[in-house]
């Protein structure tokens, strides 16, 4: 992994030719040291054995992801723009989790190969959360994830063929549906630099963007398509291979992919209506629909564009955010949050609760998506929200005692663990930043950002006692 994030350090200076890229021997730098690791690391575990247990699963994912983030910080960190480790770990941790929440303002003005790196984390993280949902976080039975095993999440001699011929689908589909964003944003207007930039973030469901403004700064036809490829980039990948392979209509017959979509159907149009009715201004219906439409999707999607500042849209739509980020897209895709189908499950349960009030002798079953869904199943997604949600209080109150408002410090919390990107308010609301928080408060979001793209028990396993006593 590591040498590998190393060949992408050296993309930024290929891409831009050397002449407009002023950080290049940073980046070699960077590239380097992560190199040389990798390499030592290689030489120190060569014929070992790579028995992959649960125990070393659990290990390598979560420390994988954590020094990845260091990594990815050091470009940042070993520019002439004077970047702190809090800000350079924070923006790289940013990137890796496709969080899009960014401390550094002029962005406008910035150097370019910094901005390609920015958007190059976010494309890699993109596919390696992909890959984590599809193999590993099922085989480890993490928040209720053993729902969508399948025989590639097996890591045994059997399932490996298996896996290999998935992730190969995988990075297909990945690399032809960026390749399409990237064109599609060119022929309608782009620069090829924001293009390639917002091409990569768009799919990964990442939300870095070359301006200040975001995608504000573009018109309502890019708005529209960016919109597309953020659902695109929120349903689950493994479906589309399926596709590929033959197996017709199995994306739109998922439910979470049904629920996903009518979300982002209804709720931007009820939006709109709602916006009608209080503007004080004469309303454009089809412009206003469009910002709702694509500020909703990227809320929903975990993406973190934003065309506007929503949070001044009035106090429903304040709130209506607020709850959105909690939601996230579909299990297998590059979004955060809380995942389409842990909502299902919890209104199964709900429904199963009723039916035994109604009828304690009754013999129920409890389906999703025609497999049957086990007590272990559920118990994990218990157990996933419970752990979130005490994650959330606790940050809370930790950036509260660091002198941040309520709704900063409610909000950066939420959308830290969700991996949305702004957050709400003054500060860091979609027309903010997180640059002026302070250093501890970086470090603390940095470090949810990590612990909510890993979907937060792995990280808590790994810090239990009882994980190292035998």
């Amino acid at each position: 992994m590591f040498v590998l994030l190393s060949i992408f350090m050296t993309l930024p200076v290929i891409f831009l030719a050397g002449s407009v890229a002023p950080n290049a021997m940073a980046f070699a730098e960077s590239a380097g040291i992560a190199c040389f690791i990798g390499v030592v690391g290689i030489i120190a575990t060569y014929r070992q054995s790579s028995d992959l247990k649960p125990r070393y699963m659990f290990v390598l994912t979560v420390s994988g992801w954590f020094i990845i983030a260091i990594f990815a910080a050091l470009p940042f960190y070993l520019s002439d723009n004077n970047i702190s480790a809090a800000d350079a770990f924070f923006e790289g941790s940013s990137g890796i989790t496709t969080t899009g929440a960014t401390v550094f303002d002029g962005l406008d003005t910035m150097d370019r190969d910094l901005l390609l790196w920015r958007s190059i984390l976010q494309w890699i993280g993109g596919i390696g959360i992909i890959g984590m949902f599809v193999a590993v976080l099922p085989f480890l039975r993490v928040g209720g994830m053993r729902l969508f095993a399948t025989e590639s999440s097996e890591w045994t001699d059997k399932a490996l063929p298996r896996m290999k011929t998935l992730s190969r689908g995988l990075l297909f589909v990945y690399m032809v549906i960026s390749i399409t964003a990237v064109v599609t944003y060119w022929l309608s207007g782009m620069t090829i630099f924001d293009a390639f930039n917002h091409g990569l973030t768009s799919i990964a469901t990442g939300g870095f963007s070359t301006s200040d403004l975001s995608m504000g700064k573009f018109n309502d036809l890019i708005l529209m398509e960016a919109t597309l490829f953020m659902i695109i980039g929120s349903l689950p990948f493994f479906l589309f291979v399926r596709e590929l392979h033959g197996q017709h209509g199995v994306l739109f017959r998922d439910q979470q992919v049904r629920l996903f979509l009518a979300i982002l159907f209804v709720v931007p149009a009820l939006l709109t209506l709602y916006r009608w009715f209080v503007s004080p201004v004469p309303f454009d219906p089809l412009h206003n629909y469009t910002a709702t439409l694509f500020n909703v999707t990227s809320v929903v999607t975990t993406t973190g564009y934003a065309s506007e500042d929503y949070s001044a849209w009035g106090p429903l739509a304040f709130v209506l955010f607020f709850f959105l980020m909690f939601v996230g897209g579909c299990s297998g895709s590059t979004a955060g949050g809380m995942k389409i189908f842990r909502f299902q499950l919890s209104l199964i349960i709900l429904k199963e609760q009723l039916m035994r009030l109604l009828h304690p002798r009754a013999v129920l079953t409890r389906n999703y998506n025609g497999r049957a869904v086990s007590d272990e199943i559920i118990s994990s997604m218990i157990a996933y929200t419970f752990i979130f949600l005490l994650c959330l209080l606790l940050m809370t109150i930790a950036l509260a005692a660091m002198q941040l408002d309520f709704v900063t410090s409610l909000s950066g919390a939420l959308t830290a663990l969700t991996n949305v990107g702004p957050g709400l308010g003054d500060i860091i609301g979609p027309a903010g930043n997180f640059g002026t928080l302070p250093d501890g408060a970086k470090w603390l979001l940095a470090v949810g950002m990590l612990m909510g793209r890993l979907e937060i028990l792995s990280v808590v396993v790994v810090l239990s006692p009882g994980f190292w006593r035998s």
